[in-house]
């Protein structure tokens, strides 16, 4: 690594560290109750640091691995082929338990570059209709490649926004993806900030489809309706815990001012708080 990139590194890590202290992170463990999430189901996705991966996603991955992530969810691998990938994550012992990946291109690929890669979840980010007919026929789509993908040993699901939570011609996206697929193929990965921007409560969400909600995005909320590192915003993260349980905890910050700042305040939020 260059000597210059090393030293960004470092202090960024460090300014980290101090940020992990500041008031609202240290209160993650001020709840008083006994369950915590576990360690090893603590994940961050890399889109939340894509603005400082650029070409050269080594300095990044080690920096998390220091933080002590052991798990990280794909948005791509930036410029390299899955093998390549693969190997830099061996590298620094970590495992992309999960990556973000279309279904209306070429299935096999994206099942072979699964398997390379060691994914077990396999997820739509983003998708957005503006009839009720192409939401419907989406759906259909997703539990046909779900179907497909399961055979594969592979678990499909699907990322929610806000805009699943508002009618289309009377009815709810999420309400359609939910109804069409089944919870043999296709889980739901709830991201938490975009559920609570849709109007929605996350624990209803998860009673109403236990148990295909298998990971959550764990994203805060500012005052102001904006992004927030965890614990520094308005989402009763301790009390969506308590009702619920998944296997996956992704920390994600879709604008952080200082990602690997997001990355360490993110796991220690999580490593500290009790529920």
């Amino acid at each position: 690594m260059p000597s210059s990139r090393r030293t960004l590194l470092s202090g960024a890590l460090a300014a980290a560290a101090a940020g992990a202290a500041l008031p609202g992170t240290a209160s993650a463990g001020s709840h008083g109750r006994g369950r915590r999430v576990p360690r090893e189901a603590i994940s961050i996705q890399l889109y939340t640091l894509r603005g400082i991966i650029g070409d050269d996603p080594e300095p990044v991955l080690s920096a998390l691995a220091d933080i002590g992530y052991r798990r990280v969810e794909l948005a791509g691998t930036y410029g390299r082929s899955a093998a390549e990938f693969a190997k830099l994550l061996r590298r620094h012992r970590l495992r992309a338990s999960s990556a973000h990946v279309g279904i209306d291109g070429d299935l096999d690929q994206v099942i072979a570059d699964a398997r390379t890669l060691g994914n077990q979840y396999v997820v739509v980010p983003y998708v957005n209709y503006a009839t009720l007919a192409e939401w419907r026929a989406f759906a259909e789509r997703l539990e046909e490649a779900g179907r497909k993908l399961r055979r594969a040993g592979l678990s499909l699901g699907y990322h929610n926004h806000a805009h699943e939570f508002a009618p289309v011609e009377g009815r709810r996206p999420f309400d359609v993806i939910t109804s069409t697929t089944t919870r043999r193929n296709v889980h739901l990965e709830v991201d938490l900030y975009w559920a609570v921007v849709g109007g929605v409560d996350p624990v209803e969400v998860w009673r109403r489809d236990f148990p295909r909600v298998r990971q959550f995005h764990v994203k805060d909320r500012a005052p102001d309706g904006s992004f927030a590192d965890l614990g520094k915003g308005n989402i009763d993260f301790a009390r969506i815990f308590r009702a619920t349980d998944v296997a996956e905890y992704i920390v994600e910050n879709d604008e952080p001012k200082d990602a690997l700042v997001t990355a360490q305040v993110g796991y220690d939020y999580l490593t500290k708080l009790r529920y």
